[in-house]
Parts: C-alpha cells; structure tokens; sequence
C-alpha cells in the first residue's frame, strides 16, 4: 500500500510515496518526538561484562567435559603420506582421536587441518598431538604474489580450485567460470562509458600504484565451540555471528536434521567476518564429543587463529584517473592483483564504482592463489584496500589540476549527505588551515591532515522473525534469535521495543542467543540492525494492536478507536474508556497476554536512500628524522538511517576508526619466504594498535530518514572502517610532502617518502 512519509535529513527534507507491506508500522516521521530512541543508552549487559557475570562460550564448562585440539601441517605445501594415530589411541587421558585428511591429500598451506584429538585435560590434549605420526612429502610452494604471478610458478591447485567456505559465510570462493592461468584467477570486469574516450577528452591524467597488506582476523575471543551430545540430539555454545549458519552446517556436515541442533551464544568476543559457520573446528568438535561420549570444547590457540581462521586479503591495484580542468572526473581505471591465499575474494573495487560519479570507468580484478591460510570476509570487505586506492589517486589528481581535494570530493560526489559529512568533517578538523600546519616548534616534526570517504550498502535482509508479549503486569519480553557479537544488539533490541510500546526500558526483557527464538539474522555485512529492528517494531505495533482489541471487546468499541501511547490504553475524547497502561495490561488473557510473532517486511524499493555515506578526517605528527607516525585527531562523520542507540553507535564507529588506524600503521602478516610459514602468528610480532596509540576521536552522526524500512535502519559496522587507512595515509602524505601509496606506513616507508620529497623540493 502506497503511503506518503517524509524522508531525507536536516533540512533536506522531501514527501515521497513508499509501498508499505500489509501489516507492517508506517516509517517514523522526522517530527516524531522519541523517548529513547537515539538516546545515549549504555548497555544492558554492561555490568555482566565489567564484573565477569557475563559467559562466554570459551567459558562454557560441562560435567566431564574433554579439551579438543587438532594437529596442523607444518609446511606451506605438502601431500600426506600416513598418519598414524594407533599411539596417540593408546594414551592414558585420551577418548577421542580423528583425522581430518586422507593419505594422498594434498596440503596447500602451513596450518591446514591433519587430524584431531579429545582428552581430559588440556596438557594432557597438548601431549597427544605430538604423538600423532605423519608422514609428509614436500612439495614446491608459493609464498608472495610476485612469485605466485610468474610463469611456471608452484601451482597451489593442479586442477580446479578447491577452496572451503563456512556456512553463512560471505563467498570469497573462486567462481570456476572465471579464466585462470597458472596461480592466477580472472579478471572479474566491470565497465562503464568507454575509458579510452574519458582519458582522451580529460585535461589532466594520473596513474599510481597502491598495495595493501594481508591484514588477518584478531578478535579477543578465539575461533571455536563446546559441544555436547543427548542422545541424538546436539547442544553446541558457539562463538559465532551467525547461530542459525552454524546449526545449518552442523546439520549438514553431521547428516542429521536441523531440529535436532540447539546453538547458544549467550555472549560473543568478537567477530569481523570470519565467524558465521561450524567451520572446520565445530564440526570436528561435534564428532569428537560423539565419538567419546562426552562434552568437548575445542577453541582454537591465538596461534591457530592467525594462521587458518582467516584474514583480510592483499591488494596491488594499479590505478589511473582523468578529469577537466574544471575537477569533472572523466575516466577511472582499476586494475587489482591481491591474494587470499588459498581463497579468492580479493576484489577492491567497490569504492571506484560507487563513491563519485563518473561516467567512463573500468575495472578489472584478478585473485592471486599462494599456499598461505584462506581469506575470508573481514569487516567491509575490500572496501579499506579500495578506498586506500581511490583517495590517494583523488588526491593525486586534485593537486595536478591545482585544485583543494575536498573541493574537488565535492564536485564529483553525488551523495548530498557525504557532500554535507565533507563539509561538516573539514570545518572540525580546521582543513582551511592545514598548510598553515605542518611545520611545528620541533624542526623534526611535521604535521598532516587528510581525508577519506566511505561507502557502504546494506539495508537489512528479510526472513527474521521476533516474537513481542506484553505481559498482565505490564511488562514486555522479546525473544528474537540474534546474536550480539559485542556491539549492542541486545540493548538494541530492547529499545526498539520499549519505544513502540512506549515503556521504560527497564519493563522490557530481551531473550536472544539461542536458536530456539524465532530466526534472527547473522551478524555480519552491517546487516543486524537493519535486519532486526524493523522486525522488533512491527512485532511490537502488533502485541499493541491485540491489547487495544483486548480492551476494544470490553469497552464495545471499534478497535481502530482505541489508541495506546502515552503510558495509557484509551480512546480519544472519550475520557469514560481510557486506562492507565499496567491496568490495562491486566484486562489481557491470562495464558498468553498479548503475544505477537511476525516476519520482518521487506524494504521499501522505492526508499530516499539506500546507500551509507561517510567521511573522515585524519591529523597526524609524523618525526621526520625517525619515521614515527603518530595519529593526533579522527574526525569521523557518518551517517546510518535512523540512530537507534547514540552510545552504542559512537562505539562501533570508534573501533572502525580505531582497527582502520592499526590497518594503517602496524598490520601486516609475514611469511618466510624460505619455508611459507608465517612468522608472526601471535599478538607480540603480529602488531596491533593498543591504547596508547589510539588518538582522540570525533564522532558526528548525520540521521538520515531514508525510508527502507519501518525504523529507516542502515547499519555502520562497515563503513567506519572503509575511510580510516585512507584518510590518515593521505595525511601522512600532506605531512612529508611524497604520496604514501603502501600499507602499512612503517617507518621505513615514511623515511623513503621524507628523502623523496627533500629530492623534489617538497620538504625544506
């Protein structure tokens, strides 16, 4: 059904026609006054969490629970000859023991997953895999892109690529239509208007090339489950984004139904995209815990973790760019080479194709197999490597014209909500006075300020479902089947609820965590939010409509008459039926209350906005004679529909910008080329930002009424990370006066950009 809602932001308001779904709440209005909604909120679980009340699935702990461990090849390429387990059978403590490859396979990364015990203690677990004996025989491997790409380079897949996904997971498999030569797999085209032509009529060209480090999963709570058998029947506690993926590949991996599987996570330390099946790990868990009878918990070490739980992939992209003289962009060209080891999913063209306009561009995209641990999705995946590309080449670019770079954003952005976060980013960071900046008291350090612009796509996804109950004593409780990753969800689950029915957050209940609540979507690709509130409200304005017929039957009245807002049950002008809400709940059934269970609507196809803006700022002191980049100030804009929870979403925008800096500055997995194995499998030679790098952040949200759903919710999980790396290495580049064009800027890479710009003049 045709509405008419008003969408937009600030001032920027319009009245457009929507298709609202049967059934589903009319979209807030803008002069909708909330009483919790977008209010800074802290944490329903935040005291469980800071006192240690709060259970994690590592730490579950079950009468007569086992400790699961699996044994890893030790080289980059290898085909198993044996292995035997007869001793490791035999060992006191031992209950469990499988293995995970066949004699004949082939192993193609240092890693990879040999065979798999259960014991009764962890030491006991450590002891039993060295007593595992296989046999390998070596094989040729490829541990760099560069080697990887050469002609008559080790083949990491002799025939067709073979590489394993997890259930939920985003795809990063090689499609097999795609061409291949040798290790190397595509292109993937894109192309739009004739590059050619946009070079040929620019006045101003400039081509570059950009390389970006593998960056690997480090979430705080490890890869893993417990797992415990009834029967024929599975519990399994999971740390997951994805309870219901989890539970499907279980069910498929164990030839069993689905109903029979129940996943719980009560609590999650993290995920980034790597955590939304069973994975390799939980199967075998479940399969060690039948074998033995008994519980098994089987988390991975910090080690394992970086070598085979995931990573975010490399990126080589070769770049060129046009426009008039005027700042009219006329051509963009990307060419990217980048490795997810033995995965694909190396695209980084997102943000070429969506972030300005440009009528001539073309891109080509190639996945660079080497015998390292699989890619896999990682928090707006592609997107930091894109953006990192496409700013530096913007910048590049504006200053051949002779033109300020954010003007020149400006012009070439079609999004007034990113051209506003621009000009609301640029007047907090001081950027009119940036060159005035760079040169400090200490002659050793100069000052930088950059920007990068972000873009992101997800508006939720249907198929969830919650169920709302209002209660005879006026309370609420929501049972929806999400996980929260670590990020709010279940506060936000609880506002969403608690106004619509216009309660104190405190009357509502959340149950979540659990895949005996009605389905609740993965958390992953900034969808939860998006997914899960519209689906909350609509379950919610349902259990309101069922009080109102409740109270409608008793006052023999029109349901449509009867009205629930205000903390009252009542009909307007008729002060003889009207009830304060907790006596009004009390008129409910006594067996149910009101209880609704609805579907999540889908979205309005045709919403204001779909897309997620967002631009920031980066001020950096950068020690010329040491290399030593230190970031000072983010100023961080976005935008993300409608604010569910303001703390929260400060929060998530925080980390963004926080792990985009750490991309920027520190990470970067190191193979031994001699031997493939990576040598920094920890968070000691791993580096990762800590607390005393992390600068002062300056968060702004821009609400957008973008009208795709009944709550306007766009999540901001992704985009507070695409622009970080981008902004604060075009920073590092203002600083010196040489363009940064790899991550990450080490000192080494800052010492060669220092001695570039003092040959060219640029630095005095």
């Amino acid at each position: 059904m045709k509405e008419k809602i008003r969408v937009g932001f600030a001032d920027h308001l319009q009245t457009k026609d929507v298709d609202v779904a049967p059934g589903d709440p009319s979209p807030w209005d803008p002069s909708t006054k909330f009483t919790i909604l977008g209010t800074r909120v802290p944490r329903l679980d935040g005291r469980a969490k800071t006192t240690g009340e709060a259970r994690y699935s590592m730490d579950v702990r079950l009468p007569g629970m086992l400790y699961g461990r699996i044994l890893r090849c030790p080289y980059a390429a290898a085909t198993v000859q044996s292995i035997d387990l007869a001793a490791v059978r035999k060992m006191p403590g031992v209950r469990a023991a499988m293995t995970l490859a066949e004699p004949g396979e082939k192993m193609r990364f240092a890693g990879q997953e040999i065979a798999a015990i259960a014991a009764e203690s962890p030491e006991i677990a450590e002891d039993a895999l060295r007593a595992i004996r296989v046999s390998y025989t070596e094989r040729p491997f490829v541990a760099s892109i560069e080697k990887a790409m050469e002609s008559g380079a080790p083949l990491v897949f002799e025939g067709k690529a073979e590489t394993k996904t997890s259930g939920g997971d985003v795809d990063t498999a090689p499609k097999s239509k795609l061409p291949r030569n040798g290790n190397v797999l595509g292109p993937r085209p894109f192309a739009k208007g004739d590059v050619e032509q946009g070079f040929a009529q620019s006045d101003a060209v400039v081509e570059a090339t950009y390389a970006t480090s593998v960056q690997t999963h480090a979430a705080l709570e490890t890869h893993g489950l417990v797992a415990s058998w009834e029967g024929n029947d599975l519990t399994v506690w999971a740390s997951t984004q994805g309870i219901y993926s989890v539970r499907d590949e279980l069910a498929e991996a164990l030839k069993m139904p689905a109903s029979r599987i129940r996943v719980i996570c009560e609590y999650m330390g993290g995920g980034f995209g790597a955590k939304f099946g069973a994975r390799i790990e939980g199967v075998t868990a479940a399969k060690l815990a039948k074998d033995a009878g008994a519980p098994v918990k089987l988390f991975l070490t910090r080690k394992e973790e970086q070598l085979a739980a995931g990573n975010r992939p490399s990126a080589v992209q070769k770049i060129k760019s046009a426009a008039k003289k005027d700042g009219t962009l006329t051509a963009l060209q990307l060419t990217v080479h980048g490795t997810g080891g033995t995965n694909g999913g190396t695209g980084a063209s997102g943000p070429v194709k969506n972030i300005y306009e440009c009528p001539n561009v073309k891109v080509e995209e190639y996945d660079v197999f080497t015998n390292a641990g699989p890619a896999c999705a990682f928090r707006a995946p592609g997107h930091p490597q894109g953006a990192f590309a496409l700013e530096g080449i913007v910048e590049e670019l504006a200053a051949k014209l002779g033109m300020d770079s954010v003007a020149f954003r400006m012009k070439n952005d079609p999004s007034e909500v990113r051209r506003e976060e621009l000009r609301i980013g640029a007047e907090k960071i001081g950027w009119a006075t940036r060159d005035q900046r760079r040169k400090t008291a200490d002659p050793a350090i100069r000052r930088g300020v950059g920007v990068g612009a972000a873009v992101w796509y997800n508006t939720g996804d249907t198929g969830p479902r919650a169920t709302v109950t209002i209660n005879r004593d006026g309370s609420a409780e929501v049972q929806h089947g999400l996980q929260d990753l670590g990020t709010g969800s279940r506060t936000m689950v609880a506002i969403v609820a608690a106004e619509e029915l216009a309660l104190p957050l405190e009357r509502v209940s959340v149950r979540i965590g659990d895949t005996q609540l009605p389905y609740g979507p993965s958390s992953g690709g900034s969808t939860t939010t998006p997914s899960s509130a519209p689906t909350i409200r609509r379950a919610a304005a349902e259990a309101k409509k069922q009080l109102a017929a409740a109270l409608a039957r008793e006052w023999k009245v029109d349901p449509a008459r009867v009205q629930v807002a205000g903390g009252k049950v009542f009909v307007p002008g008729d002060a003889a039926h009207s009830l304060p809400w907790d006596q009004a709940c009390a008129k409910l059934p006594e067996e149910v209350g009101a209880s609704a269970t609805v579907e999540r609507a889908d979205n309005h196809e045709d919403a204001w906005k779909r897309f997620t803006a967002g631009a920031q700022f980066a001020e950096v002191e950068v020690d010329i004679e040491t290399g030593k980049v230190k970031v000072d100030r983010i100023v961080a804009v976005h935008d993300c529909g409608l604010v569910v929870n303001a703390l929260t979403t400060e929060s998530q925008i925080q980390g963004g910008v926080i792990q985009g800096m750490s991309y920027a500055l520190f990470e970067n997995r190191v193979l031994d080329r001699q031997t493939g194995r990576m040598v920094n499998p920890n968070v000691e030679q791993y580096k990762i930002a800590g607390a005393l790098d992390v600068p002062e952040i300056d968060v702004t949200i821009v609400p957008v009424w973008d009208g795709v759903n009944n709550t306007h919710s766009v999540g901001i999980g992704e985009p507070a990370t695409v622009a970080t790396a981008a902004a604060i290495a075009n920073a590092v580049s203002h600083a010196v006066g040489a363009r940064i064009r790899q991550l990450p800027i080490t000192p080494e890479t800052v010492l060669a950009a220092v001695e570039e710009a003092r040959q060219s003049g640029r630095l005095a």
